[in-house]
This record gives structure tokens, C-alpha cells and sequence, in this order.
């Protein structure tokens, strides 16, 4: 009897289990565009036209090797609008009864399929290092969860970076050699961009007219939409910037938007590139000598550590995770993180570009549109449906303990232990975004002292009862408690008043 084997937007990958649990010569491949899945956030425009692009390309090349595919365009008229609906619709036309599929990435979908109407076959994601088992069972009975010691786990693991039983170079962690401030002039022109051919202006059209109206410029588009152009990409980031990405990973600069980061993870966490391949393409390069062991295991670091550590956090905290509120923060986003004007040249910039790429690196989401979000007590849930809409590598398995646990601490401490938050002062130190800010970074109070300074205290100040006992944090309020009591009411009084601008929606 014929099966339905259901491939997702971010299944892209021919190792796929589904696709080895089936039969090419009875079974058929269902893949679908639908507005459920393009409206559930109002994604950036850019992330749709990239997943919609690559699956039109990855049903061909399924096609090509044999499978029957039955593929529903956005625009096709008996389009049923969601991926159960469409999976009715295929069973009743091929008389099938029961589906494969790969686990999807993400609750409402796990759930969506759970509860379907079918007899649906979940297999799991192999697509990563560790299993949903294998992080389980490595938190279990554990008081904190902390990625350090899950990634030197998922070194042993899989012998990346390793000398027998010690890491290479005699460390772990290469952190505190990749804190470099920007330098003068970046010596990359960026990441591989693909000239679009005719199918993927025809997918640019269709975006453009049914999704027209979410933030975020659709053109120009230049993102991989094959496996082919994904590991092209990957080549020319191995050769041109991972042996500089180390030294500034962490560093900001005005109108320099790539530095020396690689753009693969809209290609990751669609499928075109396995983290395994990429991985050992860096080690690779660390072992002809082409990059410095701080620079690989920076980047090794983020992807098997950090990138398989978030998604065993959000499957093994459950399906309302998205939803916590720890610190009880409930201000609305304001309307700079959709692109209204603001003095704060930091938010400007990364709002910017993250409207005309669908990107910003992960310092800029952490500590400047993240960092404000948390000092400005703006409600998580919000914040998070930002940061799922806006990025093309965005899927909630990934960002939502990126946004509700590291950068909100929404979590309570679940995925960091203490708050990232911090002054202009970091802002200062890692970019050159306050040179050419209408604030003063240096300025504590008064007219135009910078909301950082501000907005760092207050937060403090209001939270004191849950972090003054943090270790980490003991420096921080011993700080506040040495200044005088006028200074510290003039703080509050003045991020009050800022607070009270951004709640009317004035400019700021």
C-alpha cells in the first residue's frame, strides 16, 4: 500500500529518516507551501522566499533520483493552507493510509501531526550529533545545565578537535582569545551570494505579492538554494574568513555587516549542510594549517556545542517554554525594533540590517537588540515572535532558548546563570557604533547620557531581590550600593523618563 513520506521546509536533506524508512518505488514524497506556515509569525520575507526556493529545488532533485513527488505549490488552487491539510488531501488521492516523517523541529508541528486525523509514523531527526536520549540523559539529575560541559561531551564524543582524551591545543575553550575589538578595516568582502536564476525570481514574485506587507526587504536575494551552492558557500568561508572569524566573532562595526562570520546557518537548519560536514570542513583547515585552533573552536564551539545544547534544552523543557516569564516583564515592543527612527545608532543599525538581510550575528542579537529588550523589561513572548520572524535561520527549536532563555532569561536561569545584560560600556568596547551615536556613552545621567548606562542600573535596581544573591553579580550591586543616594534616584528618575518616552512611542 502506498505511504505518504512528508518532507518539511527545513528537512532538506537527502539522509533524511523518513526518506530512508521509505520505498521509492511505492511511496510518495509530499512537500507543500503553505500560508500557515509563511503566517504563524510574520516571517521576513527573505526566510520565506529561501525556504520556499530551496524546496522547489530539493522536490526536483528528489525527482531525479526516483521519488514520486507530489509537490503543492503556495499559488496551486486546491492548496488545503497547512501541512495536515495537505497531507489529507495526498491520502485521499493516493489512497494512502499511513505517513512517515522525520520528527519536526518544533512543538505546534510535532503536535499538529500528533493529533492529525492519520496514522502518522514520527521518526527521529538524525541530522545532529546528539539525540533527544542523549541529552536527556546526560541533564538528568543535574542542578544546573550548562553548555560548557555538554560540549566537552560532544567533543569526546565525536574525536572533533581532540588529542585522544585532551582537546587540542591543551583547552577547551579559546574564549578569552576571541574578544578582539573591531579592527580598523575587515579584509573580507563577506559571504558567497548566488545570482538568482529564473525559478527562484518566480518563487521572489510569488513572495513578494502574497507576503509583500511583513518586515524586511525581500530584494536583493543571493542566498544558496541548493546543496550544491550551500557547500560552495561553505568552501568559501573555510578559505576566506574562518581563519579571522576567531579574533572577532564578537566584534561590532557601522555598515561592516558580515566581518568574518560564514552565513551557513539559514543552510543548516534547512538541511543543505549537515553540522557533522561542516564541522570537520573546520577541523580540516585547522590541521593543514590554514586556520588558528582559536578560530576553529570558536566556530566548532557554536555549532556542536551551543547549536546541539538549545535544541536539547527546548525539547526537554516542553511546549511551554515560549511562554515564561520569569522575571514578570511586560512592556510592548517598541516600534524601533520594526524600523522607526531612534537616536540609539547601535539599535539602528543592527534594526537595519536585520530588515535588509534577515541577519544580524549573534553579539548583535545578544547584546544590542537583546541586551536593550531585557534592560527595557519588554514582554519575552513578544521578543521572541520578533526574532523568530526576522532572521532567516530562525526556527524555534533554535531561537527560542537563544531569545527566551540566554538573552531574556524569561527561563529563570534554565539556559544561563545569570542575566546577559550590560552598559554601553560593552557596547563601546566591542564596536564602533558609539562614535557615531547622538548619546554619550560615557555619560551616566542627565541629557543625552546613553539608556544602556541608564537602563543597566534600573534593571538591577527593580530585580534586586532574585540577583544580588548570583555570585556573578555581587560586583555589580556592591557598585550601585557605593554611589551616593542622589546619584542612584537621578538614575532611575532618568530611566523612568526614558521608559515613559518608549511607552508613548516617542522616538528615542
Amino acid at each position: 500500500m502506498t505511504r505518504l513520506v512528508l518532507v518539511l521546509g527545513d528537512q532538506l536533506s537527502d539522509d533524511l529518516s523518513a526518506l530512508r524508512a521509505a520505498d521509492p518505488a511505492r511511496d510518495v514524497v509530499v512537500m507543500a507551501e503553505v500560508s500557515d506556515e509563511g503566517t504563524y509569525v510574520s516571517h521576513h520575507p527573505k526566510k520565506i522566499a529561501l525556504v520556499l526556493a530551496a524546496m522547489r529545488k530539493f522536490a526536483a532533485h528528489l525527482e531525479a533520483e526516483g521519488w514520486r513527488v507530489a509537490y503543492t505549490r503556495l499559488d496551486d488552487k486546491d492548496n488545503a493552507g497547512s501541512i495536515v491539510g495537505e497531507l489529507l488531501r495526498r491520502a485521499e488521492e493516493f489512497g494512502a493510509g499511513e505517513v512517515l516523517a522525520t520528527t519536526p523541529g518544533e512543538w505546534r508541528l510535532i503536535r499538529a501531526l500528533k493529533y492529525a486525523p492519520l496514522k502518522v509514523h514520527l521518526h527521529a531527526d538524525e541530522r545532529f550529533f546528539a539525540t533527544r536520549k542523549d541529552f536527556a540523559d546526560w541533564a538528568e539529575g543535574r542542578k544546573q545545565l550548562r553548555m560548557e560541559y555538554f560540549y566537552r561531551l560532544m567533543r569526546k564524543k565525536t574525536g572533533l578537535l581532540m588529542e585522544g582524551t585532551s582537546p587540542v591545543g591543551g583547552q577547551w575553550n579559546f574564549d578569552q582569545d576571541n574578544r578582539k575589538a573591531p579592527p580598523k578595516k575587515i579584509e573580507h568582502e563577506g559571504p558567497l551570494w548566488f545570482e538568482p536564476g529564473d525559478e527562484v525570481v518566480e518563487v521572489l514574485d510569488l513572495v513578494e505579492e502574497r507576503f509583500g506587507t511583513h518586515f524586511g526587504d525581500l530584494r536583493p536575494f543571493g542566498f544558496a538554494t541548493t546543496r550544491a551552492e550551500a557547500l560552495t558557500a561553505l568552501e568559501h568561508f573555510i578559505e576566506h574568513a574562518l581563519p579571522q572569524f576567531g579574533d572577532f566573532q564578537d566584534a561590532m562595526m557601522t555598515d561592516e555587516r558580515w566581518l568574518y562570520h560564514s552565513i551557513l546557518s539559514p543552510y543548516l537548519n534547512i538541511g543543505l549542510l549537515s553540522p557533522s560536514e561542516v564541522c570537520a570542513a573546520a577541523e580540516a583547515a585547522y590541521h593543514r594549517g590554514d586556520a588558528p585552533v582559536n578560530a576553529v573552536e570558536g566556530f566548532i564551539r557554536q555549532i556542536l556545542g551551543w547549536r546541539e545544547f538549545v535544541r536539547g534544552i527546548y525539547l526537554l523543557e516542553g511546549e511551554d517554554y515560549t511562554s515564561r516569564n520569569a522575571l514578570g516583564h511586560a512592556r510592548r515592543l517598541p516600534p524601533l525594533f520594526w524600523g522607526a527612527s531612534t537616536d540609539m545608532h547601535c539599535l539602528s543599525q543592527v534594526v537595519a540590517q536585520t530588515k535588509e538581510e534577515a541577519y544580524a550575528h549573534h553579539i548583535q542579537r545578544l547584546m544590542v537588540t537583546g541586551n536593550f529588550a531585557l534592560l527595557a523589561g519588554l514582554d519575552p513572548a513578544e521578543v521572541h515572535e520578533w526574532y523568530l520572524a526576522v532572521y532567516a535561520d530562525a526556527f524555534e527549536w533554535v531561537e527560542a532558548p537563544n531569545t527566551i532563555g540566554m538573552s531574556q532569561f524569561a527561563d529563570g536561569g534554565v539556559v544561563g546563570s545569570k542575566p546577559y545584560v550590560s552598559s554601553g560600556a560593552y557596547i563601546d568596547r566591542m564596536s564602533n557604533y558609539c562614535s557615531s551615536c547622538a548619546y554619550k556613552v560615557k555619560q551616566k545621567t542627565g541629557e543625552g547620557a546613553c539608556p544602556f548606562n541608564l537602563l543597566y542600573w534600573h534593571f538591577l535596581d527593580r530585580h534586586r531581590d532574585r540577583f544580588e544573591s548570583i555570585p556573578r553579580m555581587g560586583n555589580m550591586y556592591r557598585t550601585w550600593d557605593r554611589m551616593d543616594d542622589d546619584k542612584r534616584a537621578t538614575i532611575i528618575k532618568d530611566a523612568d523618563a526614558f521608559l515613559a518616552k518608549l511607552d508613548a512611542g516617542d522616538s528615542v
